[in-house]
């Protein structure tokens, strides 16, 4: 169980005082640190490749992904891995700048699902 997950529910005090949010977990144990390496899934690389390529050409900034990654709601942000965050503030921040739209997120999305059911 990590600190997120035992502190899920109830906002826990910063050394300020204020409670933390649920994506705040520095310095808090959480247990040991998987330090081996993986390959990463075609989707991972991808989302990485897409957030390098944005971020370099100004279309996006780093503050601007973080928030967007923190809006998660404490269990979507505990149950999400990294690049599932990292995917989901990246999809919500080009919603808000309209280079994408509910709709044409939608037809797309539906699109994939039937070429992979074919």
């Amino acid at each position: 169980m990590t600190a997120a997950d035992r502190h899920r529910d109830k906002p826990f005090p910063t050394q300020s005082g204020e409670p933390r949010r649920h994506h705040d977990v520095g310095g808090l144990p959480a247990g040991p640190v998987d330090t081996s390496t993986h390959d990463l899934d075609e989707w991972e690389q991808r989302t990485d490749a897409l957030v390098y390529l944005l971020s370099a050409r100004k279309a996006i900034r780093v503050d601007e992904l973080r928030r967007a990654i923190e809006s998660l709601g404490p269990a979507e942000y505990a149950d999400a891995t990294y690049y599932h965050r990292w995917l989901h503030g990246l999809t919500r921040l080009l919603l808000e700048k309209g280079v994408l739209t509910v709709s044409g997120l939608a037809l797309e999305l539906a699109r994939l699902n039937s070429h992979a059911r074919e």
